[in-house]
């Protein structure tokens, strides 16, 4: 499988720029943003990102806003909420919103590279399942 390409969004830039490198040394294509706002409009920018990895707590869009925007937006996009100040309410939200995961920040590297790398896969099955369809639906137009 092709590596993923990751959009780390928070607003604790440390966070970011530590997360990006270690990510990046593991063939990550990685990208940033440190607002909400900011990661809506890097998704724009780049349409061939898989995995969103989402802190929850930021000013502004907070990352449940910021969710409910990218699955509005793009769908196949994979978010996988990143946390200090889990709670309960907020994990459901998350995940009755369509997040892939959720995890408690810090984080083991290896634990969040593997839930990247599932996000991927999940989101590679989706869409062979679409081009699969479109190639069914050409055929059966040819048929008709």
């Amino acid at each position: 499988m092709e590596d993923a390409r990751v959009l780390l969004v928070d607003d604790e830039v440390s966070f970011i720029e530590t997360m990006a490198k270690r990510l990046a040394k593991r063939n990550l294509s990685v990208a940033s943003a440190s607002s909400g706002e900011e990661g809506l409009a890097a998704l724009a920018k780049d349409t061939q990102t898989d995995v969103v990895i989402l802190d929850v707590k930021m000013p502004g869009m907070d990352g449940i806003d910021t969710l409910r925007e990218i699955k509005k937006a793009y769908p196949l996009v994979e978010v996988i909420m990143l946390t200090g100040h889990a709670t309960v309410e907020t994990a459901i939200d998350g995940m009755r919103l369509g997040a892939f995961d959720y995890l408690m920040k810090p984080c083991e590297l290896d634990e969040l590279l593997k839930k990247v790398k599932d996000a991927k896969i999940k989101k590679n099955a989706h869409e062979e399942k679409i081009r699969e369809a479109r190639a069914r639906e050409i055929v059966l137009r040819r048929g008709d």
